[in-house]
């Protein structure tokens, strides 16, 4: 973006040296303008037209002063000066905040009046009004294009500085040499002529006010500056066919054919072609339809492939969303088989180990294994309701499970699980800290999960007998647990794992914004620390 940006710029500074060059050619080289002087007035002039964009305020109050210093010292280049501080105006208006668009108003009026006045003579009333006519009049065309009516949807700009820079080229290079012909000042014709080209600019945004300000201008050159007459009669072509490419209407696409045909009428009886009092035939009349009428079908031409291109991009963006809907939907199919296999498959064994244990304990009431036998019961009961629950929740990801109608206390599950543990096998020594009870139970059962799954760690990874000192407190920023366990007592072979625990437990500590860290220690056996943040920020 900043390599188009700067060569922009670059364009608009050889655009505006070379306006000027070619307007005050002719007075290269006299005695009162010597070549130097005059390349390096073209020069003080166009330079700052390549910061326009980013400054547009300094660069009107530079062009104003410089405008009041060559009409000063009666420098050629004072017209194109004028030309450029209007065309900065618009900019400001454009971009910049309205006590700065209101200065540079202001100051590029009093400029246009000293530009205005002639030696000798009293500065009167209309010429004061000629100056503010000149500097609001692209004030309030660049105010209208910044509202939301100058606005297009499209991003791409390409097409509007084509047809700005195309318009400026074709007015400026058709009528330069004729400026000084009419009895309009030089400034105000070259205004006019750069006007008429820029407006194409934005025809694609204001297509029935560029054509209808094309128009008047024609009118207005057909009064005052007849050499310009064919080359806005071209513009009124050129904004007649935009109108059609942009406008739906076929009402109004009549009337603006209707318009341009009676333009381009009188530009016929203007320039002799057809004499004032000459005989209607139907050949002229339909040449002179055809004429008109090319613009006009092209327009709507590209208007129909347009709306073919935007249809044919709203079915392919359709198409991909209904592609995007039909997928997701085979995801949640394929998850609710999953889960179905995963219920089936895990049910039945867990089911069936549950029942074989109620059946040992049946048969053997008062045995040494009946609590542990008890325990693996219950465990299985409760990994089968869980199951049923994980099986919802995979069949509509978006529910959200229903909490348990009475939740137990999270430092009592953590005490339960270490009777567990302990049953099992591991020498688990228990410290929970009195003031956990103060934390929220959000971090509390999720420090219960993760103590759950380190004593479960342990278990399989350490085996029984092993030394577990697990502790749960307060700390300054939130919740800090820990689990520390020794090294196995005997040689013992790991249980088969998934390696998802750990992932599971540091996921669980980042969705509270806490940190997990896990690693053997200093003793040969390994550290678990979490710290969970209890604040209402975290």
């Amino acid at each position: 973006m900043r390599r188009r940006g700067q060569a922009l710029d670059v364009l608009l500074v050889a655009a505006a040296i070379g306006f000027d060059v070619m307007t005050t050619w002719h007075t290269w080289g006299t005695s009162s303008a010597p070549a130097v002087v005059c390349a390096g007035f073209s020069v003080l002039a166009g330079v700052p037209m390549g910061f326009v964009r980013q400054w547009p305020v300094p660069v009107a109050g530079y062009l104003s002063g410089l405008l009041i210093l060559t009409d000063q010292i009666s420098a050629f280049t004072v017209n194109t000066v004028q030309i450029l501080l209007l065309a900065c105006l618009g900019v400001v208006a454009y971009k910049a905040r309205p006590l700065a668009v209101l200065c540079s108003a202001a100051l590029g009026a009093v400029a246009t009046g000293f530009n205005l006045a002639d030696p000798g003579l009293a500065f009167t009333a209309n010429s004061w009004w000629y100056s503010a006519g000149a500097a609001v009049v692209p004030v309030l065309i660049g105010a209208y294009l910044r509202g939301p009516a100058g606005r297009l949807t499209e991003r791409d700009i390409t097409p509007d500085v084509l047809l700005a820079g195309g318009g400026v080229a074709l007015t400026v290079l058709n009528t330069w040499t004729e400026w000084d012909a009419s009895g309009l000042p030089v400034w105000v014709v070259g205004s006019l002529v750069v006007l008429a080209g820029l407006s194409l600019g934005v025809a694609r945004r204001l297509p029935g006010l560029v054509f209808v300000l094309q128009v008047a201008l024609m009118l207005l050159a057909d009064q005052y500056f007849e050499a310009a007459t064919a080359t806005c009669v071209m513009l009124v072509l050129i904004a007649a066919g935009v109108f059609a490419m942009r406008v739906a209407s076929w009402l109004w696409t009549l009337v603006v054919y209707l318009v341009a045909v009676l333009t381009v009428a009188l530009f016929t009886v203007a320039i002799g072609i057809v004499g004032p009092g000459a005989e209607v035939e139907p050949m002229r009349v339909v040449v002179l339809m055809t004429l008109v009428v090319a613009p006009v079908a092209i327009g709507r031409y590209l208007r129909v492939r347009q709306a073919a291109g935007e249809a044919e991009r709203l079915r392919v963006r359709e198409s991909q969303r209904l592609a995007l809907a039909q997928m997701r939907a085979d995801q949640l199919a394929e998850r609710e088989s999953i889960a179905r296999e995963v219920h089936d498959i895990v049910a039945h064994h867990v089911g069936a180990m549950a029942l074989r244990a109620g059946a040992a304990r049946y048969a053997d009431p008062a045995g040494p294994s009946a609590q542990a036998l008890t325990d693996i019961r219950d465990t299985g009961h409760q990994v089968l309701e869980d199951l049923r629950g994980l099986l919802d929740l995979l069949r509509d990801p978006g529910q959200r499970p229903d909490p348990p109608a009475d939740p137990a206390d999270p430092a009592d599950v953590v005490r339960e699980s270490a009777e567990r543990m302990a049953a099992a096998g591991l020498l688990v020594e228990l410290d929970v800290g009195p003031e956990v009870e103060q934390a929220p139970l959000v971090a509390r059962a999720s420090a219960t999960r993760i103590i759950q799954e380190g004593l479960t760690n342990v278990l399989k990874h350490a085996g029984p007998g092993t030394k577990v000192r697990v502790s749960l407190t307060s700390a300054p920023d939130g919740l800090a647990v820990e689990v520390r366990n020794g090294p196995p007592p005997t040689a013992w072979r790991s249980l088969p794992s998934s390696g998802q625990g750990l992932r599971g437990m540091r996921e669980r500590a980042r969705a509270l914004g806490g940190t997990l860290s896990a690693g053997p220690d200093e003793d040969g056996g390994w550290l678990l620390t979490v710290l969970l943040p209890t604040r209402e920020t975290a």
